[in-house]
């Protein structure tokens, strides 16, 4: 047992952390009011857009055309209806042109262009009761915004004979900016309430729940102000928020929740608190930060794609993981030396014990039991039958991820917002009711002088190709010009993107460049998969490294890594088979493209890796621990599960809960990713950490723990494990005899459970 009377045993960082712990939190305090200062308004400098690749031939071609023929990119369309009327009744005709002036007359406004005008045929609907108006709004996104502001109240509605709905690209990004930060304000007030309840329910005390959530709130409002500050120099997307916040809670909790029950397992054992903190920092604390470098190297290989849409997820990921981390090690070890043994105080758990008093002061003095007892006998049970639990599990996780094969990459448009969105009306309108096939055009940019007589050359070279249903144009504007092609299918289909291809490859006599939705597709594909490999091989051998520097295994830093990804097929699987596919878009609500938006998989697998790890991290550390006291492969297998399935299994349910809270937004991708990682997340802290590691921790044996003598005299040197230093001749991975039982705040009486075993809590028992 520990002497309780024993001098703390300090290292540098817990003497850093417990010199001045008031003064740390006040300055703690000053910094996250400077942070709600600073970050405040963020959310109006975020983007919606960035799904393109800025370096491809489609984005030059796209911003070549808003310059030199801003009519051919419009991104405001007025869909004029005229009710029961004809669009050509004198009376309708004469209104639609007072609105065409009008909107040409607006700053900020060029290309204007309607069906009144050009009698074009493509911008009247086949019932002839409605038609448009096309402009484009020049600037960046807060212009355009900015621009539709200011115009958009005055247009939509009733004149006179018609009624007006405003939509376009413009009109559906601004429209989805705002649905975002509405929903994530209700997400908040969802994920709060619940989460704090789970808190409280785990840990029983009020005091004890309320840290994990005040780190979590100190790493949302500080990545805001991070995130307010990159805006200056680089563009942001507005749907990191919904990163930060549910990373900011569900991380500073899972890492408050580690460090707040290891702290108060060493107050149960005798220890004084600053002697809890100094433990629980060497050991819990060197978890936390390993952990987090876990998850912010996942979210750093985003950093590698070229589209700010995956980049912004980056920054907010990596900025919330190191606060919540450095808030974790740093501020809640300031506010237990304070709290010591207060931090079980407010016990709410009373409120339903009345009647069983005996009880009660029982569960108050010391930690239920039962909880980790089931979890030793869960892992007995898995590693008895560790063969059929290996291959059972993986045969499920891989059976869940076949509808996976049947993928379609897409773009993101209107139907990500809700069906009744003005912006998502008006271009099902258009989808369903004008001919042709609206949006789905292909632009040919020509650059170069060139004659007449090459340019009528080129277009019937171009009309003759097999998935072409027309061309038009050319326009030309000096040595510009461009070109319209149709393409006879869907557009985005195979068809059309193997089009975009063939017109790149066309000859022609001068320079040509190919967009529109499907170009920009085929842009986006071809960026992902070749810097694909590369993110890949950063996670992948940034991971094999911390995970040995924390085991000094081979074996297990590879387990590690293939385990995790099979943790994410259920996810994989369930998005192609609900969001692609439409299962359960009716009680989900929303509307399903057909398709995936290709940037999604990237980012659900860097994140939902990231958080795999996490848990995993927690696990191994214990067991490596275990391993270290006893030298017993099996015993530290049992015991490392026994002592963190609950923790993780209640941290799992917590960090889904705010996912799920996130997943209730109205925009489809957000729902997507919040329901998708809630989803990873209990399988790999249920399924994969629970039944499927222990199973082939037991199949491999101590072979488990092998490393060359290169790579053993590597950690000797370099690496770190939960458990602090390896005792002298301890039974770590290269030792062949168990140590003597060293005495560390771990230790318990041998029959406080019953069985011999030690005690701990999990899912909803107090964790003390």
């Amino acid at each position: 047992m520990t002497e309780v009377n024993s001098p703390p045993r300090l290292g540098g960082w817990t003497r850093f952390v417990t010199a001045r712990p008031r003064l740390s939190l006040l300055v703690a305090l000053v910094l996250t009011a400077l942070a709600v200062v600073a970050g405040s308004g963020v959310a109006d400098r975020l983007g919606s857009g960035g799904w393109e690749d800025p370096t491809a031939q489609s984005t030059y071609a796209t911003k070549a055309l808003e310059r030199e023929f801003p009519a051919s990119q419009p991104n405001l369309l007025l869909l004029v209806d005229s009710g029961s009327a004809s669009v050509d009744d004198p009376a309708v005709a004469a209104e639609a042109d007072r609105l065409t002036a009008r909107l040409a007359s607006e700053k900020g406004v060029i290309g204007v262009g309607s069906y009144w005008r050009t009698k074009s045929p493509g911008l009247r609907a086949k019932d002839g009761h409605e038609a448009l108006i096309a402009a484009h709004l020049t600037g960046d996104e807060k212009a355009t915004n900015d621009t539709l502001d200011r115009i958009a109240p005055a247009l939509r509605g009733t004149h006179g004979p018609v009624h007006v709905k405003v939509g376009g690209i413009v009109a559906v990004r601004h429209e989805m900016q705002t649905i975002i930060k509405e929903d994530l304000a209700r997400a908040e007030m969802i994920a709060l309430p619940v989460t704090l309840l789970l808190l409280v329910m785990v840990f029983g005390s009020a005091i004890a729940a309320l840290l994990p959530l005040g780190i979590g709130i100190v790493a949302i409002l500080g990545t805001n102000a991070v995130l307010r500050g990159l805006t200056e120099f680089t563009d942001v997307s507005v749907f990191a928020m919904n990163l930060t916040t549910a990373l900011g809670l569900g991380l500073a909790i899972d890492y408050a929740l580690f460090i707040v029950r290891r702290f108060r397992e060493e107050l149960s054992t005798g220890a004084e608190p600053l002697t809890a903190i100094a433990t629980t920092l060497r050991t819990a604390g060197r978890t936390v930060l390993f952990s987090a470098l876990t998850v912010a190297v996942s979210l750093a290989a985003m950093l590698v794609f070229p589209m700010y849409f995956l980049r912004s997820f980056a920054y907010a990921g990596i900025a919330v993981v190191l606060l919540a981390a450095a808030a974790a090690l740093i501020l809640l070890p300031a506010a237990l030396l304070l709290l010591g043994h207060r931090v079980n105080s407010l016990d709410l758990r009373r409120l339903f014990r009345r009647g069983r008093p005996a009880q009660a002061q029982a569960q108050t003095q010391a930690p239920a039991s039962g909880e980790g007892t089931a979890w030793a006998r869960l892992a007995n049970l898995v590693m008895r039958r560790a063969p059929f639990f290996a291959l059972a599990t993986a045969a499920v996780l891989v059976l869940l991820a076949l509808p996976f094969l049947g993928v379609k990459f897409g773009t993101a448009d209107d139907r990500q917002l809700p069906a009744g969105a003005e912006s998502h009306v008006v271009q099902q309108h258009i989808r369903d009711g004008f001919p042709g096939n609206p949006g789905g055009g292909l632009e040919v940019l020509a650059e170069g002088s060139a004659t007449p007589a090459q340019y009528t050359a080129y277009k019937a070279e171009i009309a003759r190709l097999p998935e072409v249903a027309g061309v038009d144009g050319p326009l030309v504007k000096g040595d510009s010009a461009y070109f319209t092609v149709l393409p006879k299918g869907e557009a985005v289909d195979s068809a059309a993107q193997r089009l975009v291809g063939e017109l790149r490859s066309a000859d022609a006599p001068f320079t040509t460049k190919v967009t529109g939705t499907a170009a920009v597709l085929v842009d986006s594909k071809h960026a992902i998969a070749t810097r694909l490999p590369w993110a890949a091989a950063l996670i992948v051998i940034v991971t094999l490294l911390l995970v040995f520097l924390l085991t000094g295994s081979v074996l297990i830093p590879v387990q590690a890594v293939l385990l995790n990804a099979l943790s994410l097929t259920a996810m994989f699987g369930a998005v192609v088979w609900v969001f692609q596919d439409g299962h359960l878009s009716g009680l989900l609500g929303f509307t399903s493209p057909g398709s995936i938006e290709t940037t999604l998989p990237v980012l659900m697998f860097c994140v939902a890796f990231g958080l795999s790890m996490d848990y995993g991290v927690f696990l191994l550390s214990r067991i490596k621990e275990e391993y270290d006291r006893t030298g017993d492969h099996n015993e530290a297998v049992r015991h490392g599960l026994q002592r963190t399935g609950g923790l993780i299994t209640a941290a799992a349910v917590i960090l889904a809960v705010v996912m799920v809270a996130i997943g209730t937004s109205r925009v489809t991708n957000t729902k997507m990713l919040g329901l998708g990682i809630a989803l990873a997340v209990l399988m790999d802290a249920m399924i994969v950490r629970s039944l499927l590691v222990p199973a082939v921790m037991k199949l491999t044996g101590t072979a488990t723990w092998w490393a060359p003598a290169p790579l053993r005299r590597f950690h000797d040197r370099f690496g770190v494990s939960e458990g602090g230093e390896n005792p002298p001749g301890g039974a770590g991975p290269h030792h062949s005899a168990a140590p003597p039982r060293s005495a560390t705040s771990h230790d318990v009486p041998a029959d406080e459970n019953g069985d011999g075993s030690p005690n701990e809590s999990g899912g909803v028992r107090a964790i003390r």
